[in-house]
């Protein structure tokens, strides 16, 4: 049959529209360039000058700024005596993977004097994520801001600010952080707590000898700003408000959420929040302010509080102190557990993606602390204390990473892909009278990792145990964003818990904050080919093993299959 010439007319019409507006999406992605220069500067806090580890010189390091959509190259040069990776932390990497900048998992670390280009693109991601290194307790000082803005002219689906600031939150030791965690390992027992928590670098004014190097954001009054905030914390969940201001949380690990008014905002370790303020309050100053929430007085926690400083225009000079907030109790679980589990995900949002109905793959992994052997050392029953996942204590290899053995079809037996989808005992995982029990203490050290099929749905719920304390731990997951679909206190009960499941609009994020004594479920498609590491975001946890990884597929076609390695890949 005949084509009529308006039939024509039309797709002629909506072709050349169709390209038009390709070739304006096209025309607005760019590519982004940054170096970062990793070395030891000096820098003076708490009363001393100390040598650390910095990007470009600078504590935190420089932002990146770019749209959905750009693809990003960024040359590390490290010129710091350590080792060293950098983890672009929430950057989905699909088909990047050899950019995730983890240490023996998908790269080799940059020694001194060596380098390497990540390149990857920034796809269906806007908000806040941070970049950091992957590399022992070197993330206390090297870490940075990453912003993403919508493409091509979007407006954000939220009142648009005024302004925008970074409030990256930090941890601070006086001593070598990485001299540190060493001592530590080798005595089997936990590192140091830091001597205080920062804002954008500075301790604040309750400090000594920091009043002059306090953070300040100027604002006027009336006015909206975004408050991009970040944990970039080693060890400790926290709390962040500012005196008499409430806050909107509108997004979360690079992901929009309904609009959720609060006066305080709870923050894991890895995790990001984007906060709307309205500075609607008397022209004054406002001290903002973060202590620990830790829930637990079994475990040694950082005692502080950081401050900065939300000073109105035109404030009057004769006001001596900023008025202070007050600061939930460091156990308060109830204020915790009502923020995390509040947030719901903004299902009307650029890439807003459904609830997958079918699950492929169900685990179930307890979390905690247990021991491994040791002569010598000082832990628990004269042992190492060991993180674990179903009893498995994750043991890094050394002599290639697990992404290369996985591109030369792990020819090499680096690691094994007998992961277990259960713990190997049931028992009462939360009841304390658990928290010293040999029988049940004793883990195995050991590279093994889960494989899943490309495409498979994978559900996951996590269950804190009560080894060495019941603890939050943020579970992060590399490569992926997931969905948070419930959580709760006590053992998971699947009869009576899964009925609670969201599926309708659960948060979206990469680091989910486990509870204390409870615990949290979680579904992704596992649609990105390559390694990709699933760890808690404690960083004590990290080096003792509270870590796996996820082996996923290559997929049937070109385009689902990870690229060879770039040239400049590290190498052991």
């Amino acid at each position: 049959m005949a084509t009529s010439y308006p039939t024509i007319f039309l797709l002629l019409l909506s072709s050349n529209c169709f390209l038009i507006l390709l070739s304006s999406s096209s025309a607005s992605a760019k590519l982004v360039q940054h170096t970062f220069h990793v070395e030891n500067i000096k820098v003076k806090r708490l009363c001393g000058e100390h040598e650390i580890v910095a990007v470009n010189g600078k504590v935190p390091g420089p932002t990146i700024r770019v749209n959905e959509g750009d693809t990003l190259l960024v040359h590390v040069l490290n010129n710091s005596p350590y080792n060293v990776t950098i983890h672009w932390h929430g950057v989905l990497q699909y088909l990047s993977g050899w950019a995730d900048g983890v240490e023996y998992v998908t790269q080799c670390p940059i020694v001194p004097g060596n380098r390497y280009t990540h390149k990857f693109n920034i796809t269906k991601q806007e908000g806040t994520l941070f970049w950091h290194a992957h590399s022992s307790y070197l993330r206390s000082t090297v870490h940075g801001l990453i912003v993403i803005r919508p493409r091509g002219g979007r407006a954000y689906p939220f009142p648009k600010p005024h302004k925008e600031f970074p409030i990256i939150l930090g941890e601070w030791w006086n001593s070598n952080a990485n001299d540190i965690v060493n001592e530590a390992l080798t005595q089997g027992r936990l590192p140091n707590i830091s001597d205080a928590f920062t804002i954008n670098g500075q301790p604040g004014d309750l400090h000594p000898c920091s009043s002059k190097s306090t953070h300040k954001l100027k604002v006027k009054q009336g006015r909206r700003y975004l408050l991009r905030i970040v944990n970039a914390a080693l060890q400790s969940i926290l709390f962040f408000k500012i005196a008499n201001h409430k806050l909107t949380v509108v997004a979360t690990d690079a992901s929009y959420v309904n609009p959720y008014v609060t006066d305080v905002v709870v923050i894991a370790p890895g995790q990001t929040v984007d906060v709307l303020l309205y500075t609607n309050q008397h022209a004054t100053s406002y001290y903002m302010a973060a202590r620990v929430y830790q829930g637990s007085n079994l475990v040694k926690y950082g005692n502080t509080t950081t401050t900065a400083i939300l000073e109105y225009q035109d404030v009057s000079k004769s006001i001596e102190h900023p008025l202070m907030p007050s600061l939930p109790a460091f156990n308060d679980n109830e204020t915790a557990y009502k923020f995390f589990s509040n947030l719901t995900g903004f299902t009307s949002a650029p890439f807003w993606s459904p609830v997958a109905k079918n699950v492929d793959e169900e685990m179930f992994v307890t979390i905690g602390l247990g021991l491994v052997p040791c002569d010598g050392c000082v832990g628990p029953f004269g042992q190492r204390l060991a993180g674990s996942m179903n009893n498995i204590s994750f043991e890094p290899p050394t002599k290639m990473s697990m992404l290369q053995s996985f591109d030369n079809n792990n020819v090499d037996k680096i690691y094994t892909i007998d992961f277990p989808d259960k713990p190997p005992v049931n028992f009462d995982f939360s009841n304390p009278n658990n928290t010293f029990n040999p029988a049940l203490l004793m883990t195995t050290k050991a590279t093994k990792a889960k494989q899943f099929k490309y495409n498979a749905i994978v559900e996951i719920v996590f269950q804190d145990t009560a080894f060495g304390s019941l603890e939050y731990h943020p579970m992060h997951l590399h490569g992926f964003d997931f969905h948070i679909l419930a959580q709760g206190y006590g053992n998971y009960d699947p009869l009576k818990d899964r009925v609670k499941f969201n599926t309708i609009n659960p948060q979206i994020r990469n680091t989910v904050a486990v509870p204390m004594g409870g615990w949290a479920a979680i579904r992704f498609q596992a649609n990105n080919p390559g390694v990709w590491f699933i760890h808690c975001h404690v960083e004590v946890h990290l080096p003792i093993g509270l870590a796996s990884a996820f082996i996923v597929e290559n997929g049937p076609t070109p385009s689902t299959t990870l690229p060879p390695p770039p040239s400049d890949l590290p190498q052991c």
